[in-house]
């Protein structure tokens, strides 16, 4: 066991090195350019994630599948995962990850219209899109479409099921004292009695979900703010600041750089909103839409509220405390984020439990419908259910066993996924533009597709 959690790290510190950062950041910044800047029109995909295309295909709403796709998004990395690349980064990598989240919509975007472009019905009526179709259909590449969907379905069982079903045990014991396995027990309970009805069920709990515990935490971190209201803007001065001049933070982040402000904030912010790595376009290709650039608009913005809101909001928190209240430890990410909650009297402590809970919650439900239409893709023959009992199955392990192993082979899982999608984001570029030129930039945003 120590033998392959030793390869698995190796590997998942290789895959998510620079050349991984470089390629997904070039990739953001290259679509960006290419689709004339999308993300302008922000506006407007907000307003249409809560409209509704009525008698358009697909089997969900436009925003019951972005809140499905938040769910499987939004999760601990926006809390913990920000102050991890805070303390090892110092506080400019919160820059560099806000700026991942500005030019990750465009990627984000690229992905919804594939997604919506090149989705086709299944024989069971039901609608199936993401990159593996994009590959087979619009680059012929089945091959590579088969590799991508079973790096999908691997990386669902770990870092969208086992992983979070264990820090929900371990936080649910450490709080309230509930042995690991009757957590286990209810988190099987309750996944079962969602996911067992498909993606319309599982979009209806995220469509609830989702709004209400993002809100709440925002609420937290906008009261933590208001505490910490003279320390706000120069806060945000030292963010800027040791984005570029690291040695501008003093105390213990002396020793950062601004190669490690940049990498530690990019990465966060590339493993928070999942921009590139394909998994959001498929709930995507399940909208109801009349065309793809509608989906693609309203896609984009879930890297926006993900990356550019919630995670800027947790950095905000973060350094605005470390500089509020200077006995606090920052040189461990968790540790510094419960001390910050903290501060806001009783509620504090209970608020930050509620929002890694049902932060981690809402990762399994995202996550079970890709990994479940990643097995639909690889074996055609209506295998879903068989898939369901046995991800519930892995909840209940994850929740009891220790998960070294299984976060490094959950990451290398997701830097292959990366690749393939990749891929195909890059050669269907052309495709995309043509797109969003005649639908976006062509004025005919409300037409069917043809």
């Amino acid at each position: 066991m120590d033998a392959i959690n030793n390869l698995f790290s190796l590997l998942s510190s290789v895959l998510w090195g620079w050349p991984m950062v470089i390629l997904l950041l070039g990739t953001h910044a290259f679509l960006t350019f290419r689709l004339r800047v999308p993300q302008r029109k922000l506006l407007t995909g907000i307003r249409l994630s809560v409209q509704k295309d009525k008698g358009a295909e697909g089997d969900v709403s436009q925003f019951g599948a972005l809140a499905t796709a938040l769910a499987a998004t939004i999760g601990t990395g926006n809390i913990v995962g920000v102050a991890t690349a805070v303390a090892l980064g110092g506080p400019g990598a919160v820059l560099w990850c806000w700026l991942t989240g500005i030019f990750g919509m465009a990627t984000k975007y690229t992905e919804g219209l594939l997604a919506v472009k090149y989705r086709v019905k299944g024989d069971d009526e039901r609608t199936y899109g993401g990159p593996m179709y994009a590959l087979e259909l619009g680059l012929g590449m089945k091959w590579l479409a088969l590799l991508f969907a079973v790096f999908t379905a691997l990386a669902s069982f770990g870092i969208g099921c086992t992983v979070q079903a264990n820090s929900i045990a371990l936080l649910a014991n450490e709080t309230f004292g509930v042995p690991t396995w009757a957590v286990g027990l209810v988190i099987c309970a309750l996944t079962a009695l969602v996911i067992m009805g498909g993606v319309k069920s599982i979009a209806r709990v995220c469509t609830f979900l989702v709004p209400f515990m993002a809100l709440l935490y925002v609420v937290g971190c906008i009261v933590i703010l208001c505490m910490n209201g003279s320390y706000v803007w120069p806060a945000v001065q030292l963010i800027v600041q040791s984005a570029f001049n690291p040695s501008a933070a003093g105390g213990g982040f002396v020793g950062a750089t601004v190669m490690m402000a940049a990498r530690y904030g990019i990465a966060r912010g590339l493993f928070s909103n999942e921009s590139g790595m394909g998994s959001a376009p498929i709930v995507a290709a399940a909208a109801q839409t009349r065309n793809p650039v509608r989906q693609a608009l309203v896609s984009s913005t879930g890297t926006f509220w993900d990356t550019v809101i919630i995670c800027a909001l947790t950095g905000l928190v973060l350094v605005s405390s470390i500089l509020a209240y200077p006995d606090i430890t920052y040189a461990d990410g968790a540790a510094l984020t419960k001390v910050a909650f903290s501060k806001i009297p009783y509620v504090g402590a209970p608020l930050l439990t509620f929002g890694i809970l049902t932060f981690a919650f809402s990762t399994i439900l995202g996550w079970s419908y890709y990994g479940e239409s990643a097995v639909n893709y690889i074996e055609h023959q209506h295998i879903n259910r068989f898939y369901r009992i046995l991800y519930i199955v892995a909840l209940f392990f994850g929740s009891i066993i220790s998960l070294d192993v299984i976060w490094n082979i959950a990451d290398t899982m997701n830097a292959l996924m990366a690749i393939p999608n990749l891929v195909a984001l890059l050669l269907l570029s052309g495709v995309a533009a043509r797109e969003t030129n005649k639908y976006l930039w062509g004025g005919r945003l409300d037409e069917e597709m043809e």
